[in-house]
């Protein structure tokens, strides 16, 4: 029976959404194992931040109580980034399969589940993307095609009358022509707020590309994954994802933003529009 595994990254996190993650991921992990779908599995929540942060972590993860599923908090390392955290557990794993998530994200009782056998059931799948829904039940098109400079632009700093104009576009970025409720592949780019990887083919890439400091990490390991295998939207793993957009966050985010996308396209290549 497969072993599982997985990484959630703080840092200054709100902590009731963290207690609700990790809730909800102990539910799926116990639903897993019901299935018969994993055997063991050990979390890992890895802290970006100071002392307090750690403690919330801390504080969130005792709450985390699954038979035979330890929860490790790796922490004292600073504020890496969001891929260079993930790579922490990395020497660590002794899973078959690996989840990447956010701690703003909630997961469905049956998320890991259809994940996992959707692994199990094609070779050919190296990483699994879920369904996702908003806090409102509105769906979330985080799959992505492969962007053009135009496109990030209009997603992240264009005025709403300019993004309507070419929704188009956007709708095809966002894949919303073949999306839905069957599973697809190949997929060119998967989010990173959820993402079931096989452990094997994620230490031979050597995890995510550590250049990334915040944003981009995800696409450019896709990328790397799809080379090797495929990347699945399957539809019957659903979660929640509380997140939001980088320009929507500051200054700060903008310029992670903004270096990671340059550092993305110089590194798969640039497309304009």
């Amino acid at each position: 029976m497969p072993r599982f595994s997985a990484t959630v990254v703080t840092y200054h996190p709100d902590r009731a959404l963290l207690e609700r993650a990790l809730r909800s991921l102990c539910v799926a992990i116990d639903e897993a194992r019901r299935a018969g779908a994993v055997s063991a599995a050990h979390v890992f929540v890895v802290d970006n931040g100071d002392a307090s942060s750690a403690r919330d972590a801390h504080s969130a993860a005792s709450a985390f109580q699954v038979a035979d599923a330890p929860v490790e908090v790796l922490q004292g390392h600073g504020n890496v980034g969001y891929g260079r955290a993930n790579n922490l557990a990395l020497p660590r794993l002794e899973s078959d399969y690996h989840l990447v998530m956010n701690p703003d994200v909630e997961l469905d009782p049956d998320a890991l589940v259809a994940a996992i056998r959707a692994l199990e059931g094609d070779a050919r799948i190296g990483l699994v993307a879920p369904d996702v829904r908003g806090a409102g039940g509105e769906r979330q098109y985080l799959c992505k095609r492969y962007p053009s400079l135009w496109i990030l632009f209009l997603r992240g700093f264009a005025p709403t009358a300019l993004r309507q104009r070419f929704s188009g576009e956007l709708a095809r970025y966002e894949m919303r022509d073949v999306l839905g409720g069957e599973p697809y592949a190949p997929v060119p780019l998967a989010s990173g707020c959820f993402m079931v990887v096989r452990t094997a083919l994620f230490r031979r890439l050597g995890g995510f590309d550590p250049r990334f400091f915040m944003y981009f990490e995800d696409y450019d390991l896709s990328l790397r994954v799809g080379r090797e295998a495929q990347v699945a939207f399957i539809p019957a793993s659903r979660i929640v994802h509380h997140g939001g957009e980088a320009a929507r966050k500051g200054p700060r985010h903008v310029s992670w933003f903004l270096k990671s996308a340059w550092r993305f396209f110089a590194t798969h290549g640039w497309r304009i529009a």
